[in-house]
């Protein structure tokens, strides 16, 4: 069984490109950090986005604070480079920071990274695991760690690589440092959420990933519906458009009755408009049955008017506090 999601002390936050996850993360970190809690958001892709989010400059690779939560919690932010956390890991196993600066110059650790791909992976996990389970004074120094992970096409390669590093080595620094990853990635102090909208490719995706982190033995905590919308129109309304479609005559005494102009093009755009909509929502609503059909705990949250910003992140921040304090009575 997944652990309830507001127990778990790592987040991580994957979905399909497009389905906004860079900003579920950023909302899911405000809301785990409300009532003096500490966060720690984590970027593992390279684009800025949290930066952006937060309107602050690029984040170097250290953990700068980028916003304050209700009740004084606290955010912190990292975007992990790949070049530092090697020079992290050889520092941390074999005590060869300098050599590894030496490594930087020559251009090896780019080399290294380009032949193997998996590498950049494994590294970054370590970092995150590190992030978890680091104290200060015998206590953790975060309270939750929430991870901007890559999209669903790839989550589980990326959680799931550094037990097949592991795997190769049977003992040694990479050996130790692979079962320390996985045994955070599949504690139950782990979760995978998966960000989605009501588009039928991102569904899908969303229940294939699903299915892979369940192969891989990796838990999953919640599904996030993201940029859901309300009908315009009520039910009786809405099923007459997207069923028998709506004519510029059938809106026409209405607009009339509105004094607004009722002549043929404008009532025709109009009605080709509502019945646009109407068959969008039916559409939407019907992909609801297949999200509850994954059986995780799932939240929706709105679109939102005007720019994402921090106030926005809040609202949303709200939404997912609720949702967590829901999941964690059910469980």
């Amino acid at each position: 069984m997944s652990p309830a999601p507001s127990s778990a002390r790592l987040h991580v936050v994957t979905g399909k490109g497009g389905t906004g996850k860079t900003t579920v993360a950023a909302a899911l970190a405000l809301a785990l950090a409300a009532d003096g809690r500490s966060v720690l958001l984590v970027e593992t892709e390279g684009r800025q986005g949290i930066a952006q989010l937060f309107d602050t400059a690029p984040l170097p690779y250290e953990e700068r604070r980028v916003a304050v939560a209700r009740g004084g919690g606290e955010v912190k932010a990292l975007a992990i480079d790949v070049e530092e956390a090697l020079l992290d890991y050889l520092d941390m196993f074999y005590n060869l920071r300098r050599a590894g600066r030496a490594l930087r110059k020559m251009g090896a650790i780019d080399f290294a990274t380009a032949i193997a791909p998996g590498l950049r992976d494994v590294l970054i996990t370590g970092k995150i695991k590190e992030a978890v389970t680091r104290r200060h004074d015998g206590t953790h120094v975060y309270d939750a760690v929430v991870v901007d992970a890559p999209p669903t096409g790839r989550i589980t390669r990326f959680l799931n690589v550094t037990n097949e590093m592991g795997q190769l080595a049977r003992s040694g620094p990479i050996k130790t440092q692979s079962d320390g990853v996985m045994a955070v990635l599949r504690s139950p102090q782990t979760v995978v959420h998966l960000v989605t909208i009501l588009e039928d490719m991102p569904v899908q995706e969303t229940a294939d990933a699903i299915a892979e982190l369940q192969e891989a033995g990796l838990p999953i905590g919640s599904v996030i519906v993201n940029l859901a919308t309300d009908p315009v129109l009520a039910p009786d309304g809405l099923a007459r458009a997207a069923s028998a479609g709506l004519t510029g005559a059938d809106l026409a005494p209405a607009l009339a009755a509105a004094h607004l102009p009722a002549n043929g093009d404008v009532a025709d755009a109009l009605a080709a408009q509502t019945v646009e909509h109407a068959r969008r929502w039916t559409a939407q609503d019907a992909l609801r049955d297949d999200v509850e059909a994954l059986g995780r705990p799932t939240v929706e949250l709105p679109m939102l008017t005007g720019p994402v910003d921090v106030g926005a992140l809040f609202e949303l921040a709200g939404r997912l506090d609720d949702h967590l304090r829901d999941a964690e009575v059910a469980a």
